[in-house]
């Protein structure tokens, strides 16, 4: 099947991706970037130096004398992050307060009106006036204390002691365990969530990524004519094989760097992560992943390349790249779902389906226990795709790689597969 000519277009195909500007950015950079904006998030939460002006108000004096000790003895206001003021009013006074208030809230002087009403000790309700009443930052500061407040003052006459009051408010911590075939019982922290994540949302970036960068490259060879001079050399079906050999490789070697600091981290001895998030992956998953991308890549990218062969520019590509699209977004969505429900009949389904089973399998291997049976029959799946689609991909491009001047409606693109070559 391999002969030179096609040798020599992988070999030129392969060397355009590896040595641009585009690989090497993508594959040092971009990871780069992102371990670097996650940083920045980190740094920016830390260095925040917003402060909240908030006026706690509750109906009676007890209750305000207890918010007002349990909030002063927090973390945010002994840093300074949070400046607080009480008073104690009735709910007519506390509505004419708020009236008299409403400039300096919305001129900012005041961050909030934080009102605690009695009824709170049944209900927990509580209100909080401001002009921005959605801060998450701010509500993690003031609930908890306030939440403390309101199961001390409920259960105070009712004999507790502070031990039980402690249970009381101590939310329940499960520990799971795995159970699978080969390994028994194993302890199952959040390291399989992070593989989930990881696994899918590199399989997402690089099937598009990829495919359209071999679409473009079509587009560009069918436009500036150099296709013409390339065909005189090898036939159409020699150059898309080339072509998609060399950028599967491509693909394949960059998926390798971008694992290469997980694997480090999961089988290394020097990194020792915390036992909730620790990361468990064998050398057969490693396998399995690398395979399944490979394979995946190669149907897509027969699939984009094809795209770029019927269509002179991308902006006219963009119309027939929408149903390759969505074999790769819906399956993202799909697996991110696992997240949810790892047991769904969904995601059973999905993982055997073609196409689906490329994002959807490599999710579910890393949050459940999969046999190695089903992992094969999703390859088999896999190569079966790709027997089926690369004989119609194949007439596709050879037709549309000559084909110039006005834009082919679908019926005729329907006739190119009727063709024989």
């Amino acid at each position: 099947m391999l002969n030179n000519r096609i040798i020599a277009v992988f070999k030129r195909e392969v060397k355009e991706r590896v040595i641009s500007k585009g690989f090497i950015f993508m594959t040092i950079l971009l990871p780069v970037f992102m371990f670097g904006i996650i940083g920045i998030q980190v740094l920016l939460m830390k260095e925040d130096s917003t402060k909240f002006n908030i006026t706690v108000i509750s109906e009676s004096n007890e209750l305000t004398l207890k918010l007002e000790n349990e909030l002063r003895s927090t973390d945010a206001v002994k840093e300074k992050t949070l400046n607080l003021l009480f008073s104690t009013m009735n709910k007519e006074e506390f509505k004419e307060f708020l009236r008299s208030k409403k400039q300096e809230v919305l001129d900012e002087k005041i961050t909030g009106v934080l009102y605690v009403p009695e009824s709170a000790l049944k209900d927990k309700k509580i209100e909080y006036y401001s002009k921005t009443p959605q801060n998450r930052r701010l509500s993690e500061m003031m609930t908890r204390p306030i939440n403390k407040v309101l199961i001390d003052t409920y259960f105070s006459n009712r004999a507790l002691s502070i031990e039980e009051l402690n249970f009381a408010r101590q939310g329940i911590d499960v520990t799971g365990f795995k159970v699978s075939k080969e390994e028994g019982f194993t302890e199952e922290g959040y390291g399989s969530l992070v593989l989930t994540y990881l696994f899918t949302f590199l399989l997402y970036i690089s099937l598009l990524m990829m495919g359209q960068m071999i679409m473009q490259s079509v587009i560009e060879e069918k436009s500036s004519r150099i296709v013409e001079v390339i065909l005189s050399s090898v036939s159409s079906k020699e150059l898309m094989i080339g072509k998609i050999l060399g950028s599967g490789l491509t693909g394949l070697l960059q998926m390798a760097i971008w694992l290469s600091p997980v694997i480090m981290v999961a089988s290394s001895t020097w990194i020792m992560l915390p036992p909730e998030v620790s990361i468990s992956l064998s050398t057969f998953q490693i396998v399995y992943f690398l395979i399944n991308f490979f394979l995946g890549l190669i149907i897509f990218l027969g699939l984009f390349a094809t795209v770029g062969a019927i269509f002179d520019n991308p902006q006219d590509a963009q119309s027939g790249l929408w149903p390759v699209m969505l074999l790769i977004i819906i399956p993202f969505f799909i697996a991110f779902s696992m997240i949810e429900n790892p047991n769904s009949a969904i995601a059973k389904i999905s993982s055997f389906v073609p196409f689906a089973n490329i994002i959807v399998m490599p999710a579910r291997m890393t949050i459940a226990d999969v046999s190695i049976f089903q992992l094969l029959i999703s390859l088999v799946v896999s190569i079966l795709t790709l027997l089926a689609i690369f004989p119609l991909a194949g007439k596709i491009y050879r037709i549309g790689i000559l084909r110039t001047g006005k834009k082919p409606k679908w019926s005729e693109v329907i006739k190119w597969l009727k063709y024989k070559y």
